[in-house]
């Protein structure tokens, strides 16, 4: 490949690069939706004449660069190329940073159509087009072709030394990863095994469904094998995907491990008993990308240069900050705040910048799987060949879930409707009506008996509800777009569920339904929930080269293929457990029901269990039970009959300090029984290896609640899958006892105990859904069996 065409880049990319400057303005403006914006320039080229081409396809080599795009649009009569951008509001309160970018935009294709058309001179027209009146605003100016040129060529320039650093570091980036060497002397039981299974998925650009147990170093085993993939397949990006922050902290010390940290030079080989053994340091970029609540150094100000110091002069700070980012590599949260400040450049838009340049990035599921994903949308329109790595995946169906629906509180809108401005009085009172209409409609009483919201699930979207909240919202961004001034919390809020509920409205089927709550006089609230992800998801798996889904609770495989959406070719691997079963007692108290109406006749056997086994072996526990209410009951029970034994409580709404001085009393030493709610913050992704905890106590199958809202999604999934009580209930409940139970046994030389109480662990589909390693009652002892690898 010769020099001048080694390199190739977007119009939109070049000028995005070199052109912006000035302030970063996040101030509250509503922008266009995309299918707003191509309708907006569908609209300007059918009121053009009969010669306008449209979408003109132009590209040239400029500086050794190869420099490509579409122009919208270019009237040959006139010589006078269009730049089209769609708009709301007040134009003159665009951000000088946009205009100067439309600009750019603009004379980079003007430049590429003279060089292509033998053109001495061209007009270019910026063409703003208002998108709820229709009207278009056009600036022009007239240029020289060689003025063109050479601004173009100033662009590439300036580019091309960024374009050949990133190949230069691209091909370090691979001849280091050609050499990678996994960082300890052997394996761990199982971790290779792992390890294979995530190489012959990148390799052959498949999806992995991997179930491996607690404690053989899932991280290391995934990440080890796609950093080896990346020069030998190809793969342009590795993603890292999370569902809580300690799982991005495993991955950052993993990567360290494999030498991408800063202490990569002097690190010892842990668990190896060589210290002192050096690890050089990886070439490679990586990113922790953090929620804006968490990185914002001014919580409170609005994201724009008049508010923020941070903001002020973001885009002429930007290209220092970003190759001193880019030169440092490692890029946690910490490193990333530290030269955000050294730049005087606000930490959280930078490291939104730097994902386009980093190797590879940890972070939240949601970048890569909700509706406006950042990660995603990079990779679609660079066309990266992606390797996906999602921890702890067997949470994704509910997160999933979550992603894709959306609520209306109707008592937000009746606050409101008290402070609207008076241009909003007419829409708002239509939506207030149609609210009132559908409550009526149910028939909902204010609340049921047990003082619960009074629910139903409706029939089918209300339509007329759907069109009312479809006027609110285009009133309320028209409204916007020219007072931006009036964008009060209240009103944003509204409007931002309302465009959420819409969006989520246009596309409704049968992987979602409508449900109405009502709370009390005046507050109702209307959902839109969706059941089943995988109509959403299947896209974003498509879009990825090779993804690895990884948990110790991930049977039975088909149920997350089909509520996910995997691929048909997704192969399904189970990893054999390293730990025998003489490592985990296991008892059943089947004569316990923990059912709602037995709950007050469980409290006397439970409190005797947690007793007995504490006086058989005093150390520290965890108990769990399926609500805070019978967590507050069981709890209350024991301290009662047992006062001289510690006990500690997990309560609803605890910060992270509270969370972590619950995890601290698991010391060593320590003694007394911590209580929890299963499926909350300490059933899962928490590590107490060792004599911090040596047991645990489930009381509770883990079912979720039996209601109308689970009956409906039974019977939805019945339909689907054939699986409804499966898919609603058993799965997900035994999920989340595996889970908590798996706190215990977390290394080769930890001894602990698990009792199970609730006489549904007796029946014969609850017990095959428990690990194979287990040694149950009345059940052959020994080790799990072989590895397994199928299709699902």
């Amino acid at each position: 490949m010769s020099e001048v065409r080694r390199h190739r880049v977007a119009v939109r990319t070049l000028c995005d690069f070199t052109a912006r400057q000035g302030d970063l303005d996040h101030r509250f403006t509503p922008a266009p939706s995309a299918e707003e914006g191509i309708a907006g320039h569908a609209e300007v080229a059918r009121r053009r004449g009969e010669g306008y081409e449209r979408e003109v396809a132009l590209s040239g080599v400029v500086e050794g660069l190869t420099v490509s795009g579409r122009a919208d649009g270019y009237d040959p009569a006139a010589h006078c190329l269009e730049e089209v951008k769609t708009h709301r509001g007040d134009l003159s309160r665009m951000a000088d940073n946009q205009r100067a970018l439309h600009w750019a935009q603009a004379r980079a294709y003007g430049a590429l159509l003279c060089a292509e058309r033998g053109l001495a001179e061209i007009t270019l027209a910026l063409v703003y087009l208002e998108v709820a009146s229709g009207r278009e605003t056009r600036l022009e100016q007239r240029f020289d072709a060689a003025e063109l040129a050479a601004f173009l060529a100033s662009l590439c320039r300036r580019y091309r030394a960024w374009a050949e650093q990133e190949a230069e570091h691209r091909e370090r980036r691979d001849a280091a990863l050609q050499g990678l060497a996994f960082p300890h002397v052997a394996f761990r039981p199982g971790q290779r095994e792992l390890a294979e299974g995530a190489y012959k998925a990148a390799a052959t650009g498949r999806c992995l469904l991997a179930q491996a147990p607690t404690g053989i170093g899932k991280t290391l085993g995934t990440l080890f094998p796609q950093l080896a993939a990346m020069p030998r397949h190809g793969l342009d990006r590795v993603m890292f995907l999370t569902m809580k922050t300690p799982g991005r902290a495993l991955a950052l010390d993993a990567l360290g491990q494999l030498g991408a940290g800063p202490g990569a030079e002097t690190a010892a080989r842990q668990g190896d008993g060589l210290p002192g053994e050096s690890i050089e340091r990886l070439p490679l970029r990586v990113l922790e990308l953090t929620a804006r609540e968490k990185a914002c150094e001014y919580p409170g100000r609005a994201c724009h240069g008049e508010a923020c110091p941070l903001a002020a002069g973001f885009y002429d700070r930007l290209p220092a900050a970003r190759q001193a980012a880019v030169a440092r590599g490692w890029l946690d949260r910490q490193a990333l705040r530290e030269v955000a400040r050294e730049h005087g450049v606000c930490p959280y838009y930078l490291g939104q910048e730097l994902a386009r340049w980093c190797d590879l990035v940890v972070g939240d599921v949601n970048h890569w799987f909700d509706a406006n994903a950042l990660l995603h949308g990079l990779a679609v329109a660079n066309r990266w060949r992606v390797g996906l790595l999602v921890d702890e995946a067997h949470n994704l169906v509910e997160r999933a879930r979550g992603m894709y629906s959306a609520e209306l509180d109707q008592r937000r809108l009746a606050r409101l409707r008290r402070s609207a401005p008076p241009a909003l009085s007419r829409p708002l009172a239509r939506l207030a009506r149609q609210w009132h209409g559908v409550v009526k409609e149910a028939g909902l009483a204010e609340a049921g008996e047990t003082g619960r919201p009074a629910y139903r699930v409706l029939d089918a979207l209300p339509s007329a509800m759907v069109g009312a909240l479809q006027g609110a919202a285009s009133s309320i961004t028209d409204y916007l777009g020219e007072h931006p001034e009036g964008a009060s919390p209240e009103l944003q809020e509204l409007l931002f569920e309302a465009l959420a509920f819409t969006r989520l409205a246009e596309a409704f089927g049968d992987h979602s339904l409508c449900d109405l709550a009502r709370h009390g006089r005046g507050r109702a609230v209307l959902g839109l929930r969706n059941l089943v992800p995988a109509d959403f998801l299947a896209p974003r798996f498509a879009a990825a080269h090779a993804a690895v889904l990884f948990s110790a609770t991930l049977a039975p495989p088909g149920y997350h293929r089909d509520l996910l959406g995997l691929p048909a070719e997704t192969v399904w691997q189970s990893v054999a457990s390293p730990f025998a079963a003489g490592q985990l007692e296991v008892r059943l108290r089947t004569d316990i029901s923990t059912r709602l109406r037995d709950r007050e006749a469980s409290l006397s056997p439970i409190v005797a269990e947690l007793a007995g086994q504490y006086r058989r072996r005093p150390g520290n526990y965890l108990a769990f039970f399926s609500s805070f209410a019978y967590l507050e009951q069981a709890r209350a029970a024991f301290a009662e009959a047992h006062p001289a034994i510690p006990t500690w409580t997990q309560v609803r709404g605890m910060g992270e300090p509270e969370r972590d001085a619950f995890l601290a009393r698991f010391t060593p030493q320590g003694q007394g029984i911590g209580f929890a709610v299963l499926g909350g913050a300490f059933a899962e992704g928490v590590d107490l290896p060792g004599q911090r905890l040596i047991g645990a106590f489930i009381a509770t199958l883990g079912l979720p609640p039996f209601d109308d809202f689970n009956e409906a999604l039974k019977a939805r999934l019945q339909a689907r899958f054939g699986r409804g009580d499966d898919y609603a209930y058993r799965v997900p409940g035994l999920i989340k006892v595996v889970q908590a139970a798996g706190r215990v046994i977390r290394g080769p030389g930890d001894r602990g105990t698990v009792v199970l109480m609730d006489d549904r662990f007796a029946r014969r589909e609850v017990r095959a859904r428990l690990p194979e390693w287990w040694q149950l009652p009345g059940t052959p002892g020994g080790a799990g069996g072989p590895t397994h690898t199928t299709r699902p």
